[in-house]
């Protein structure tokens, strides 16, 4: 379960840009302290429900039984906001194994030093890392060769569809592509007066996690060449992304329609989700939907499938968008060689990762968790396994100023759905300078 991800990132974005300076040449090579001594360490996380509170902690308790000679401090609800107030400060009280849910910032954190290069650590525990994570998470937890993160469990986005409104309308399969997504989403829509009964599914930006990074995981596509500029101006994906949006925001109703109409939606994060409630019959969401649909006792049977891909890339369908948890060592910690054994224990233990996993109702992050038996899960979780595994399955590059440059795209999207930017080129031209005139100024 995340927050919503853009709101977070841009308050994480302000907290980091303090760091650069303060971090830097902070971390021990590799730590000091004798792991095998009795000795405390806290352990800081951004989980806050009941259960997922119950599922960390009985993580832990699995570690001090396995090293009894390290007692963990936990504690949640930590966003990333405090956490790197609390990096900066330093300090005994301060924490030493660190987590978060914003893998778009790792650029930051490695560059900045806000979290301790884990080479040595990886090195002196012979981790293979090719061996044990899949390479998307591998990417997603470095930043230009430097290592500062490890991946603790995966977000996997598919598309849920409402399997009652699939009969209703004579549908018989999920959509595959994009021209299908955009066809079934227009028969699944009922309309009721200058609103809705029914939507088949909501495009706009502001919809629950209908973002551009998102939409862009069925196009093939690269957000920097290979000179570290801005790729969105040159690569046609982003220009097809966006005009497949803008049409689909069209066909649906128009954008001050949508608009409206997302104004009646219940919370997110609550029972009445509109995919919960039936307002919409299908939502691109993450594998935590579905168990929070059923806990919301949805009156319908839900279908679960991956996301459609572009339409000249249908054998790419199966792939989707990767994010997930990240953990790593606090760069001021003074024992920082107990930290790493939490920091492995919870990332490659298997039975750890599974046990984890069917806590937090999270994908695996290891390939072993992946294929346990141990792991209890709906039937219909497997889709989300598969998408974790599918070699075209992608998430956005790492930046030096973190996600920025994804809030920066996201923005341009916003005006251009409502029709405040008329030409696309000339204003993905324009983003594109945006973009690297920030990551130019963050370095």
């Amino acid at each position: 379960m995340r927050t919503n991800r853009l709101t977070a990132t841009a308050v994480a974005i302000a907290a980091i840009s303090v760091l650069a300076t303060s971090c830097t040449g902070q971390t021990e090579a590799g730590g000091t302290d004798d792991p095998k001594a009795r000795t405390t360490i806290n352990f800081w996380h951004g989980w806050s429900s009941p259960a997922e509170v119950k599922a960390v902690k009985d993580n832990v308790d699995r570690f001090m039984k396995a090293h009894p000679n390290i007692t963990v401090k936990v504690s949640g609800n930590i966003n990333d906001d405090k956490l790197n107030q609390s990096l900066r400060a330093g300090g005994s009280n301060g924490p030493d194994v660190v987590s978060s849910f914003t893998t778009s910032n790792v650029g930051k954190f490695c560059s900045s030093g806000a979290f301790a290069d884990l080479k040595p650590f990886i090195e002196k525990s012979k981790l293979d890392l090719e061996k044990t994570f899949p390479k998307v998470l591998l990417d997603y937890t470095q930043f230009e060769g430097k290592r500062c993160a490890l991946p603790l469990l995966t977000d996997a986005y598919g598309l849920y569809y409402n399997k009652d409104a699939f009969e209703k309308a004579g549908i018989t399969a999920p959509p595959k592509t994009m021209s299908e997504l955009a066809s079934v989403a227009k028969k699944l829509t009922v309309e009721k007066g200058d609103s809705y009964q029914q939507l088949g599914f909501m495009p706009t930006f502001h919809g629950y996690e209908t973002v551009a990074d998102h939409y862009l995981s069925s196009w093939d596509h690269t957000y920097f060449d290979e000179n570290g500029k801005s790729n969105i101006a040159k690569d046609p994906a982003f220009a097809e992304m966006f005009t497949y949006q803008k049409k689909l925001v069209e066909s649906l109703g128009g954008y001050d329609k949508l608009e409206k109409y997302r104004g009646t939606f219940g919370d997110e994060w609550g029972a009445k989700h509109p995919f919960h409630t039936g307002q919409v019959a299908m939502q691109l969401d993450g594998e935590w939907r579905l168990g929070m649909a059923e806990d919301a006792g949805v009156g319908f049977e839900i279908g679960v499938a991956p996301m459609p891909v572009a339409d000249d890339e249908a054998d790419s369908y199966g792939k989707g968008f990767l994010s997930g948890t990240i953990v790593g060592i606090a760069p001021a910690s003074t024992k920082q060689n107990a930290a790493w054994e939490l920091v492995k224990y919870m990332t490659s233990d298997t039975e750890a990762v599974v046990n984890f996993a069917n806590g937090i109702r999270n994908v695996p992050s290891t390939f072993e968790a992946l294929k346990s038996p141990g792991l209890k899960f709906d039937p219909r979780f497997k889709t989300f396994l598969d998408i974790a595994q599918h070699p075209k399955s992608n998430t956005p590059d790492g930046a030096v100023n973190g996600s920025a440059y994804q809030l920066t795209l996201q923005d341009f999207g916003y005006q251009y759905e409502k029709g405040a930017v008329k030409d696309l080129q000339a204003g993905l031209e324009k983003t594109a300078k945006q973009i690297d005139t920030d990551i130019a100024k963050a370095k």
